[in-house]
């Protein structure tokens, strides 16, 4: 990772805001990128960096944006029409750019996504234990209120106004609660409030899964297991900062070629009886605007 690439992920990062990181693996002549070559690729389609023409940066971007999507590297082979040999590599996605002028390319692309953010309220043992197991994990852990929801919220301070703090959570979106509590206790504090059928699943009392725990330790380790086991199962969204669900780019589909194509300032296009029509580089656009007569 270059210097410059380095820095910028480490603001990304620190801001929970999603990213993919693109490296250049190999590129044949006469392709304008070279291995080593590296960018970053944001959740509205941005580039910064280098790592191919226009006509790459398209594939890319959009491999991008699925890499992000769902939170699996990607390694992009970028091949123009009629293109000679290219060694084979097992698990990569193929992609033919008939706008591509250059050689083949294989660019890596590995998605940084925020880690998940559980919030533990409360001064227990078990709510010590909670921040020490979960940041191993990989868990970022925080004791205060965080700009956004947090993945989970963990309630392990045995008193105080639990049934108000339940009732922001929900209001606030969190997905996962967990309370502390004996089954009687907990059952206590659910029964003061009006839950709906899926704002009560989204509540665990007594936190954890049962493994039998007895010590602080062995509790904590019992929730953070509880909590995997829900976003592994793909029912908690692990939040960004707000702004990058709203600038997620829309995609078209170019009509000459047929590639799927992020819309941005600098897409190619045209407007055809008052619609836009977009294309994966000028030379579609262009061999669109002849055959069209425009």
């Amino acid at each position: 990772m270059t210097t410059a690439i380095e820095d910028r992920a480490v603001e990304l990062l620190a801001g929970r805001i999603p990213f993919v990181h693109a490296t250049v693996v190999r590129a044949q002549v006469p392709a304008s990128a070279r291995a080593g070559d590296d960018a970053i690729i944001l959740a509205d389609g941005t580039i910064e960096g280098f790592v191919g023409g226009q006509c790459t940066e398209n594939s890319v971007r959009a491999a991008a944006l699925g890499a992000i999507r769902d939170g699996e590297s990607v390694l992009l082979r970028v091949l123009p029409e009629n293109a000679g040999a290219f060694p084979e590599t097992p698990g990569a996605r193929v992609v033919v750019n008939p706008c591509l002028s250059g050689g083949a390319m294989e660019i890596f692309l590995q998605p940084r996504l925020p880690r998940p953010l559980v919030r533990v309220v409360g001064g227990s043992p078990i709510a010590a234990a909670l921040v020490e197991l979960g940041a191993a994990l990989g868990f970022e852990m925080v004791r205060a209120e965080s700009p956004v929801p947090p993945t989970a919220l963990v309630l392990a301070g045995h008193g105080g106004d639990e049934p108000a703090a339940i009732r922001a959570a929900l209001d606030a979106g969190v997905g996962w609660i967990g309370l502390v509590a004996s089954p009687r206790r907990g059952s206590g504090v659910l029964a003061e409030l009006t839950l709906t059928d899926e704002e009560r699943a989204r509540i665990s009392t007594p936190a954890g899964l049962d493994i039998g725990a007895r010590t602080a330790a062995e509790i904590a380790l019992s929730i953070l297991a509880e909590i995997v086991q829900e976003v592994r199962a793909g029912r908690l969204a692990v939040p960004a900062r707000e702004e990058t669900a709203a600038t997620a780019p829309r995609e078209a589909v170019d009509p000459v070629c047929g590639m799927t194509v992020v819309v941005g300032p600098d897409t190619p296009h045209l407007v055809v009886d008052g619609e836009d029509v977009w294309f994966c580089g000028p030379g579609c656009r262009d061999r669109y605007a002849r055959t069209a007569g425009r």
